[in-house]
C-alpha cells in the first residue's frame, strides 16, 4: 500500500515535467525577445515601442490561455450518473453478467443516455460506479471520468474535455500567433546576425535560437490547430474520430453533428465577442448533447419521460441538468 502511494506521488511529481519545460522555454523566450532583440538589438525607438507592445499583448494571452487549460478541472459526471447505495447492492450481488446489463438499462431509463459500448450494452465504469454520458470517457491517468473527454494532454497536466475545451483551443491559436509574431518581427536580425551585418555577441545566439524555435513550435502547432478545427466543424472528440460512438441503431461518426455553425456554438457559445478570451461559454453541461439524428432522441429505449428525468432528491442540481435536455430533446417512454 505504501509502495503504490509512493509511486503515484512520483507520477504526479514528474507528470509536470512537460509543463515545466514548457514554462522554461516561453520564460527564455521572453528574455530574448525582450531583452536581447528589442533593448539590445534594435535602435528604432519607435520599432522597439511597437515590437514590445504587440509581443506582450500576445504574451499575456498565450499565458491566460495555457493557464486556463492547465488549472481548470476536468468536469466528472453529476451524482445523478452515479449508482445509489441499494443499485449498488443489486449490481454487486447480481452474479449474471445478463442480469446485471438488465439492471443497468433500468437504471438508465430514468437519464438522457443514447450511446452504448461496442457491445450494445449501457456503457458502465466500474472503477468510478457510475453511468457514463453521452461522449464520457474514463481517465487511466487522472483516475476518473471526464465529461466530453478529448484526450489527456501532458503538455498541460491535465485531462482535455468539456470544461476546457475551449481553453485548449484557444491555447493552440495563441500560441501560434505567438510564435508567428516573433518569427515575423525577428527574420530580419536573424538575417542579419547570419551574414555578419551585426556584431557578434550574446544577442546573436538568442536572436537565432529564437528564430529556429519559434519556427519549429509553429509548423508543430499549426498542423495539431487545424486537426482540432476540423474536429470541432464535425463536433467529434479525439477518442470519437479514432473510435465512432455508437448508438441503438449503430456506430455514427456523425452521430453529433448538427451543423458547423451550431458545432462552434457548442464549444464557444453564442457570444462571437467572447469566443477568443479564455471564459467559459460552452453550451450544455456537458452530461447531454443534440443529435444530428432527432428521431433516435425521441424514440430511445434508454430513457423515462420527460418528468421522471426532471423530479430529483438533489432539485440545485438536477435543475440545471433538465433544464438543458428540456430545450433540446423531447423524452418519450417507448412500449
Amino acid at each position: 500500500m505504501a509502495l503504490s502511494r509512493g509511486l503515484r506521488c512520483c507520477q504526479r511529481v514528474f507528470s509536470w515535467i512537460p509543463v515545466l519545460i514548457i514554462t522554461a522555454v516561453v520564460l527564455w523566450s521572453y528574455y530574448a525577445y525582450v531583452f536581447e532583440l528589442c533593448l539590445f538589438t534594435l535602435t528604432n525607438a519607435v520599432e522597439k515601442v511597437a515590437y514590445l507592445l504587440v509581443f506582450h499583448v500576445c504574451f499575456f494571452m498565450f499565458s491566460w490561455t495555457y493557464w486556463k487549460s492547465i488549472f481548470t478541472p476536468a468536469a466528472a459526471p453529476c451524482k445523478k450518473f452515479q449508482l445509489s447505495y441499494s443499485d449498488k447492492q443489486r449490481y454487486e450481488m447480481e452474479e449474471r453478467p445478463d442480469a446485471q446489463k438488465q439492471i443497468l438499462v433500468e437504471i438508465a431509463k430514468k437519464l438522457p443516455i443514447f450511446t452504448r459500448a461496442q457491445s450494445g450494452a449501457i456503457r458502465f465504469c466500474d472503477r468510478c460506479q457510475v453511468l457514463k454520458p453521452d461522449r464520457c470517457h474514463h481517465c487511466s491517468v487522472c483516475e476518473t471520468c471526464i465529461l466530453k473527454m478529448d484526450h489527456h494532454c501532458p503538455w498541460v497536466n491535465n485531462c482535455i474535455g468539456f470544461s476546457n475545451y475551449k481553453f485548449f483551443l484557444l491555447f493552440l491559436s495563441y500560441s501560434i500567433l505567438y510564435c508567428v509574431f516573433i518569427a515575423a518581427t525577428a527574420f530580419q536580425y536573424f538575417l542579419k546576425f547570419w551574414g555578419g551585418e551585426l556584431q557578434n555577441g550574446s544577442a546573436k545566439f538568442h536572436v537565432l535560437f529564437l528564430m529556429f524555435v519559434a519556427l519549429m513550435f509553429c509548423v508543430s502547432l499549426m498542423f495539431l490547430f487545424g486537426y482540432h478545427c476540423w474536429l470541432v466543424a464535425k463536433n467529434r472528440s479525439t477518442l470519437e474520430a479514432f473510435s465512432a460512438p455508437v448508438f441503438v441503431g449503430g456506430p455514427d461518426r456523425n452521430g453529433f453533428n448538427v451543423g458547423v455553425r451550431k458545432n462552434l456554438q457548442q464549444v464557444f457559445g453564442e457570444d462571437r465577442r467572447l469566443w477568443f478570451i479564455p471564459v467559459f461559454t460552452s453550451q450544455g453541461n456537458g452530461h447531454h448533447f443534440p443529435l444530428k439524428n432527432r428521431s433516435s432522441e425521441s424514440q430511445n429505449p434508454l430513457l423515462a419521460n420527460e418528468d421522471m428525468w426532471e423530479e430529483s432528491d438533489d432539485k440545485s442540481e438536477e435543475g440545471s441538468l433538465a433544464e438543458d435536455v428540456n430545450h433540446s430533446v423531447t423524452i418519450e417512454m417507448e412500449e
